[in-house]
């Protein structure tokens, strides 16, 4: 990655040569109460953050009334890269291609959690210590799962110094939080858990159920709606269809090298150089390695703006929904990501009239995932989306052209009379 380059992907002059979709598979706009000039302007700016060669590969699915309204892919999945040649070997990307969530992940693991209060396996309000004993170390006897699911646990980042192989030993990145010691009392500030809080909702998950994260998703996620691959890791016969992922934009030096560095544990290179590697496809990271489509992320926040309902089957009581989704507390700055922001008990919270889902959407509920991915439901506009990209920009035309593409859909996308919206709508 050049110092002072933008580190863009080549873009090809005709966009139609790298675009992939099948319009069977996307319903005329008017029959869900948008018109097809409104579709097109989504598109567009999809197109115009590919353009800004940020990403390699973009692939989005908008649903309206649970309708899928644009389900498509540009670019390539892999071999063009900022430092990928001409002739390396290009493999297009397809709304069929599987691309890392990131920290989308944690909605999906903080379902399984609240699904496990759901049954009354375990209390949110518990002590994390009453599930996992060793963990009440150091300050964090009354740290508990509901403070972890508000990142207000107190350990949000794995020790200074982390060998970032720890990547690839779950059991021992768990241990490491067991011992440590929190940056402040449970519940007293909120601090984004990029990887950690995961680990230990992992961990919980496995010592109440007896089956690892994977296998509980698996069974009572993804068989019920017929999920391929949206799960932890990736599973060999599928890493053909995978998108690598590439660092882009101008390096980031000084002030937010170190701003990654503390949210993350790691430089932007070393992420995509441990994220592509095959170990992170075998290994569980509950906060941040669920391989999906665009389709299949926002197949997930349709069934729970739905509800919890998949094609008559109920994954999710409404009302574990409605407690997963109420704000936790007031706004305010977060001590890791030094931004205002809304949690809810694992949800990232939209707002009014700016916020991380556009414009005017404070009851849309979802999640970032590593920069540019953003899945989400928005019970005002009954929609639900997912927009993953391939490529990793802090510093460059990338972000702006997202936040622009975001914004369009919360425009075009026009918030239902209020008769009209969703039950479940935050009050």
């Amino acid at each position: 990655m050049k110092l002072l380059s933008l580190n863009r992907c080549p873009v090809p002059a005709n966009l139609a040569e790298v675009t992939s979709y099948d319009p069977g598979q996307e319903v005329d706009p008017e029959s869900v109460g948008m018109t097809r000039k409104q579709v097109e302007r989504i598109w567009r700016d999809v197109e115009r953050a590919y353009r800004t060669g940020f990403s390699p590969a973009i692939t989005i699915c908008l649903r309206r009334h649970g309708q899928i309204i644009l389900n498509r892919a540009i670019g390539h999945a892999r071999g063009n890269g900022p430092e990928d040649t001409p002739d390396t070997p290009k493999v297009p990307a397809t709304p069929d291609t599987r691309i890392c969530l990131f920290s989308a992940s944690k909605v999906v693991t903080a379902m399984l959690v609240h699904l496990l209060d759901e049954r009354g396996e375990i209390d949110l309000l518990d002590p994390i210590s009453h599930y996992i004993p060793e963990y009440g170390k150091n300050g964090k006897q009354d740290a508990t799962i509901y403070h972890l699911l508000a990142h207000r646990g107190g350990v949000p980042s794995l020790p200074p110094g982390t060998d970032p192989e720890f990547l690839f030993r779950p059991k021992d990145a768990a241990d490491l939080l067991f011992n440590a010691k929190p940056i402040a009392p449970s519940g007293h500030r909120a601090a984004y858990h990029a990887l950690t809080g995961g680990y230990i909702l992992g961990e919980i998950i496995e010592r109440v159920t007896g089956k690892s994260p994977r296998q509980f998703l698996q069974e009572n996620v993804c068989d019920p709606m017929g999920m391929e691959t949206f799960n932890y890791g990736l599973a060999p016969e599928w890493r053909d269809k995978v998108a690598l992922n590439y660092s882009t934009g101008i390096k980031p030096t000084l002030a937010p090298a170190w701003y990654l560095k503390q949210i993350l544990g790691a430089s932007m290179e070393e992420v995509e150089q441990y994220t592509n590697d095959e170990r992170f496809m075998d290994t569980i990271c509950p906060a941040g390695n669920i391989y999906s489509t665009a389709e299949e992320a926002g197949r997930f926040f349709q069934m729970l703006l739905d509800g919890g309902v998949y094609q008559g089957k109920q994954i999710f009581d409404p009302m574990t929904i409605r407690r997963a989704t109420i704000e936790v507390s007031r706004p305010e700055i977060d001590k890791m990501l030094l931004l205002p922001m809304r949690y809810a008990m694992g949800p990232m919270l939209g707002d009014s009239p700016i916020g991380l889902y556009g414009l005017n959407c404070k009851n849309a509920f979802g999640h970032l995932g590593y920069i540019s991915i953003f899945c989400w439901a928005d019970p005002d506009r009954a929609l639900s989306a997912s927009i993953l990209t391939s490529g990793k920009s802090l510093i460059g035309p990338g972000m702006p052209a997202m936040i622009k593409l975001v914004a369009g859909i919360s425009l075009n996308c026009k918030r239902l009379p209020s008769s009209e919206r969703h039950r479940f709508v935050l009050q």
